[in-house]
């Protein structure tokens, strides 16, 4: 038996060394699955129009349905991580990809709102699975620098899809209506539960599994809060994500009402920041090999820092233009578009790094971690949501301060958090580690 010391620090190896497939084409069905729940959320949104008019619904009630939707995920994570971490990652994955297809069946023949709104909250509930179990995945495989490149590949998904998906859905409706949007994601969730159930390896084996009860459970999510290197980097994981919904609840408002853009012109802007903040993630794939990967997060956060900070004074500026009468447009507006182009691309590093970081600690409860960081993630962005909602829009700085206040958080989050070894030097000692305790050498 290996010394206590040594048998401790074992835990940083990754909780499984079983899964002998390229790691490529783990990434790639992982990133598949992963895209069950950004597909869900904007595919859709096209449609807010005619699903009111279809289900006779009053104004708004189309939104509603997004917010339950977002109900939903963040409950789930918060129950599937556990789950996955009690009865491996394929069964509660099945699960989830099946009732997400069945509830997805449920919307495209629903009546009216109130069915449609239970079936949206059913399906979100199902397609947390896939929010919360790949990442947990790559906890169980990979480690330190390998997973926050697998996770970058993860993020990359997440950053594309969103992109697409509003204009799959304004496809769809250009030639059908909105319900075959939903005969689509059902289609969708039934490749993805065979995929589950044929292809998905197990990741995590029976003798690394957790007992699951509502007294382990409680314990499990308040050991992680109390963890001060689990707890910081979880917080900057959410409040990127904080940023990102500011603005995305901010910017229509700013860019098409205030700036005067076309939905269409507002549909490339939206667009050109996504694929900055997809670009930043690939870098960081890129990067972290190089450059140790805490290292790179807290350059990421000061970038992130700066370029919000760009942001408020240039959205001063433009305030002080606006009181005066003369609204920006055109060229005048390149300084806030490059500023916010800076401020969110750093989001497609910060969010793999500070998770890995998170999990870093907790192979053997990488499902609970998970969901515990993506659930917070959904929390932070629906009360930035709410935040900025309250806020007038008249100008852009609201937005720009929001935004702010996200980053700074973060900076205060990379400035507590714990100092570890870099991550080379961690994955050396975790092999020599899990060598020592007997078990199985890790697989890259």
């Amino acid at each position: 038996m290996a010394p206590p010391a040594i048998a401790a620090r074992s835990d940083d190896a990754p909780a499984t060394a079983s899964v002998a497939r390229p790691m490529n084409w783990i990434a790639i069905l992982l990133g598949f699955l992963t895209a069950v729940g950004p597909v869900s959320t904007d595919i859709y949104l096209p449609a807010f129009p005619a699903l009111e008019a279809s289900l006779h619904a009053q104004a708004g009630s189309a939104e509603m349905t997004l917010a339950i939707w977002f109900v939903g995920l963040a409950i789930g994570q918060i129950t599937m991580g556990p789950l996955s971490d009690r009865f491996g990652r394929r069964m509660p994955m099945l699960v989830g990809t099946l009732i997400y297809t069945l509830a997805s069946v449920g919307c495209a023949l629903a009546g009216d709102i109130w069915t449609f709104s239970s079936f949206r909250l059913l399906a979100s509930l199902g397609a947390s699975a896939s929010l919360v179990i790949p990442s947990a995945c790559v906890r169980d495989i990979s480690y330190g620098n390998e997973a926050a490149r697998l996770m970058s590949r993860l993020v990359l998904v997440m950053g594309v899809v969103p992109v697409l998906a509003p204009t799959i859905g304004g496809f769809v409706l250009s030639f059908t209506t909105w319900r075959s949007i939903f005969w689509a994601s059902a289609a969708y969730g039934l490749v993805c539960t065979v995929l589950v159930a044929r292809v998905l390896p197990e990741t995590l084996p029976e003798r690394e599994r957790s007992i699951l009860s509502p007294l382990a459970l409680a314990t499990r999510y308040v050991m992680l809060a109390r963890d001060r290197g689990f707890i910081t980097n979880a917080m900057i994981a959410g409040f990127g994500c904080f940023m990102s919904f500011t603005y995305l609840s901010a910017a229509p408002s700013v860019f098409i009402h205030l700036f005067g853009f076309t939905p269409a012109g507002f549909g490339m802007l939206f667009g050109v920041f996504a694929v900055c903040m997809i670009g930043a993630s690939q870098i960081n794939g890129v990067l972290v090999g190089r450059i140790d990967a805490g290292r790179i997060l807290g350059m990421s956060v000061g970038t992130a820092v700066l370029g919000t900070v760009g942001m408020l004074v240039v959205s001063v500026v433009m305030a002080f233009a606006i009181r005066g009468g003369t609204t920006p447009h055109g060229l005048e507006l390149v300084p806030l578009v490059l500023t916010m182009m800076v401020a969110l691309g750093t989001t497609g590093i910060i969010g793999p790094n500070a998770a890995v970081g998170a999990m870093a600690d907790h192979p053997r409860l990488a499902g609970s971690a998970a969901a515990f960081i993506g659930t917070l993630q959904y929390v932070l962005g629906a009360i930035a949501g709410a935040f900025v909602g309250m806020l007038p829009r008249t100008t852009p700085v609201p937005m720009a301060g929001v935004m702010l206040l996200g980053a700074i958080i973060m900076l205060v989050m990379v400035l507590l958090r714990p100092a570890r070894p870099a991550a080379g030097e961690a994955e050396a000692e975790a092999h020599m580690a899990g060598e020592a305790a007997g078990a199985p050498p890790m697989v890259h």
